[in-house]
């Protein structure tokens, strides 16, 4: 059999019509289809206005620049999480503030939130990881208590205007996440999404911004603001003067550049329109034969997908290995790999990596991080993954662990 990939993109004839298409239009910078996917992007979500972007990492900064978010302040985020989450508040001036992580699911754990708060904090920012949703209803809860909602200090209009500490999620993975019935980004101010090569849904590149937030604010107006922001701050983009005597524009604030192109939204398009219907299925498929395959093996932590009120995007299968070593994990980690499966770590926690741990984090303050990392190692979860190559993949991490630990118990 030949190596199994670590996750590949859906890429088929469907997907390489509509590219081709879009190259044939003559239309190739954001345009029609990249309207069209927002529209499409709302359909799935429940939220009405939702911005495309270049990615979730370009969508995260410009939200927290909108915020008013700069030097001094300090936003909430988890330890265990990859580096974008962390990056976009350092470019912004201000001061990440890590937490621990619930060792049952990997999200933030609320009491540690609750504990971080001080008059500085502008944003917590829940990383649904794996596409597994935080408990949103503590969460609301918490940033809604009277006493923390006295201790906000507002320094921008948006931030009087929302008086109180903001939720944006970096929702990189949760695209499809459900918590108490309905999709996870509705119990937040604003989520971002990931179109990355390895995310559920690819645009190649790209991301949306999801705007939610409560009464006075337009999010329709936001939409139209941010329309703008992302492209230089120029009041009209370039499908607005198409085709018209429309050329005359205006600059009217000092903006960014990352808009989404149509020849990537078409990749969206196609992968929007298969997605509940095909996509989240055949990934829930792969989580529950993975399940399945690991129940009865007595060195196995197996990951929660879903419980009464959540349920995960099944973006990432994060097996953990009981009782075993930074090295263990990585010599079965080789072993998979000389077998011809590719697995991966999700994540390196924030405080291992050379420019946090500069910064004064440590990991000994993060130990439940630090436990998940040691011991995480993620399965290939892909669309075009075959019963028979789950199957194999199952059979080679048994043989690696038992080979490694020693632990030749059957399962």
């Amino acid at each position: 059999m030949e190596r199994i990939p670590f996750s590949p993109p859906r890429i088929d004839q469907a997907i390489i019509d509509e590219v081709t298409d879009t190259l044939r239009s003559g239309w190739i910078t954001t345009g029609p289809k990249t309207k069209a996917l927002e529209k499409k992007l709302a359909a799935l979500t429940g939220i009405e206005n939702i911005l495309c972007v270049s990615s979730a990492t370009s969508g995260l900064e410009v939200v927290m620049k909108w915020l008013g978010i700069k030097a001094g302040d300090e936003v909430i985020i988890p330890a265990y999480t990859y580096c974008a989450t962390a990056n976009v508040v350092v470019h912004c001036g201000a001061t990440p503030i890590m937490v621990d992580i619930n060792p049952d699911d990997f999200t933030m754990n609320i009491e540690q939130i609750s504990q971080a708060i001080s008059p500085r904090t502008k944003a917590i920012v829940p990383v649904d990881l794996g596409g597994m949703p935080i408990d949103y209803t503590a969460l609301q809860e918490l940033i809604n208590n009277a006493s923390v909602k006295a201790l906000f200090q507002a320094d921008s209009e948006v931030q009087k205007q929302l008086g109180r500490i903001a939720i944006v999620a970096d929702a990189a993975h949760s695209l499809g996440a459900v918590y108490k019935g309905v999709a996870a980004a509705q119990f937040t101010d604003v989520s971002v999404f990931s179109f990355h090569a390895v995310k559920n849904l690819t645009t190649a590149e790209g991301g949306a911004i999801c705007f939610n937030l409560p009464s006075p604010f337009d999010n329709g107006a936001l939409y139209k603001k941010f329309n703008s922001f992302v492209l230089h701050g120029q009041n009209k983009d370039a499908l607005e003067k198409y085709g018209q005597n429309k050329w005359e524009y205006d600059v009217e604030e000092a903006g960014y550049k990352c808009n989404l192109p149509d020849v990537l939204a078409a990749i969206g398009l196609v992968e929007i329109g298969r997605y509940a219907s095909d996509t989240l299925p055949r990934r829930k498929a792969i989580f529950d034969a993975y399940q399945t395959a690991f129940s009865n093996c007595d060195w196995a932590e197996l990951p929660i997908f879903e419980t009464v009120e959540k349920t995960s995007s099944y973006h990432l299968y994060l097996l953990r290995i009981k009782g075993i070593s930074l090295e263990q994990r990585n010599a079965i980690i080789q072993e998979i790999f000389d077998r011809g499966v590719s697995v991966n770590v999700h994540y390196k926690p924030l405080p291992l990596l050379t420019f946090y741990k500069n910064q004064g984090f440590d990991i000994s303050d993060f130990p439940v991080s630090l436990d998940c990392f040691y011991r995480v190692i993620t399965l290939p979860v892909y669309y075009n993954l075959t019963d028979e190559q789950v199957q194999f993949i199952t059979g080679v991490i048994k043989e690696a662990v038992a080979t490694i630990t020693m632990n030749k118990s059957l399962c």
